[in-house]
């Protein structure tokens, strides 16, 4: 199949996703709360996207959900709510996301071969499900990301219904933050792309953001959701306690599942990579650990 026949078939896909979920926020049955609405109505194009993946026998049909839903939720939530009130806020934390949405999603559409190309972990992760393994489907590789999302989109959400405070400091923070962030996501790709255009068999990367951090990549994405985080706590900051909820969530994905998946794989398949281990930082950067010389 085509790249061009698969991601026809992925935008299809997605425009029924994000068609039943607008079905359900004009006519389905509402709660008493707008942010539940939206959560409802992200679970059902959640599920619209796994009977593609599980049609397809490809769950890669839910990777591009994480980047195009943020976007399309904040516009949902604000076309309920209204444009009552100061939204210099809001414009701000709209562009950021539309920013970091365009970026991702441009990357994914770039290296994304098409159909039946699929993540080389999701194999995986059915496999350690057994027999369960179409519910380790639904869950780990399609519900969990769409609800820790959701948890990282929360802060906008408070951008949204609560406007008594004007713009201040913080925003332009957040501001600064999250295209900061989005910049050393792009910068570490695009020295991935070239990296991998010339290596050697085996070799691992070490050079430019790539030598301060072994996944500088997933160093940027947790920075841009404590942005999120950061607009929020300037427009309520009494709900401190709980805006960088989705960050942590984020956090913990990927030091708890991510990062140790990348690392083993790159440890069976480049033999130099325990030595980048030893010398470069996990996650955060910082300059690297001078090379260790051999015993004379």
């Amino acid at each position: 199949m085509s790249k061009t026949e698969s991601m026809v078939r992925i935008g299809i896909a997605y425009v029924l996703a994000f068609g039943a979920a607008g079905a359900w926020l004009a006519w389905g049955p509402r709660t008493s709360h707008l942010w539940l609405d939206g959560l409802i109505a992200d679970l059902i194009a959640t599920l619209v996207v796994f009977a593609a993946s599980r049609s397809h026998r490809n769950s890669s049909f839910y990777d591009a959900y994480w980047s195009v839903l943020p976007p399309l939720l904040m516009i949902a939530w604000w076309s309920e709510i209204g444009t009552h009130g100061d939204r210099t806020r809001a414009w701000l934390v709209l562009g950021v996301i539309v920013f970091w949405a365009v970026r991702l999603t441009g990357n994914w559409i770039y290296a994304f071969p098409g159909l039946p190309h699929e993540d080389w972990r999701y194999p995986l992760l059915r496999a350690r499900g057994g027999r369960a393994e179409v519910v380790v489907d639904l869950m780990a590789i399609h519900v969990i990301p769409t609800l820790q999302v959701f948890a990282g989109m929360l802060p906008v959400y408070v951008v949204l219904t609560d406007t008594r405070r004007g713009i201040g400091w913080l925003d332009i923070v957040a501001v600064v933050v999250g295209v900061g962030a989005v910049v050393l996501e792009f910068a570490a790709d695009l020295q991935m792309y070239r990296f991998a255009a010339r290596r050697r068999p085996g070799q691992a990367m070490d050079r430019g953001l790539w030598s301060w951090s072994r996944h500088p990549n997933y160093f940027g994405e947790f920075v841009f959701w404590v942005a999120l985080g950061l607009f929020g706590l300037a427009a309520a900051p009494r709900d401190w306690w709980w805006v960088f909820l989705g960050a942590i969530c984020m956090y913990a994905m990927f030091q708890g599942a991510s990062i140790p998946m990348m690392e083993q794989r790159s440890l069976e398949r480049r033999p130099g990579y325990r030595d980048v281990i030893d010398r470069v930082p996990r996650f955060v950067p910082r300059p690297p650990r001078e090379q260790r010389q051999p015993a004379a």
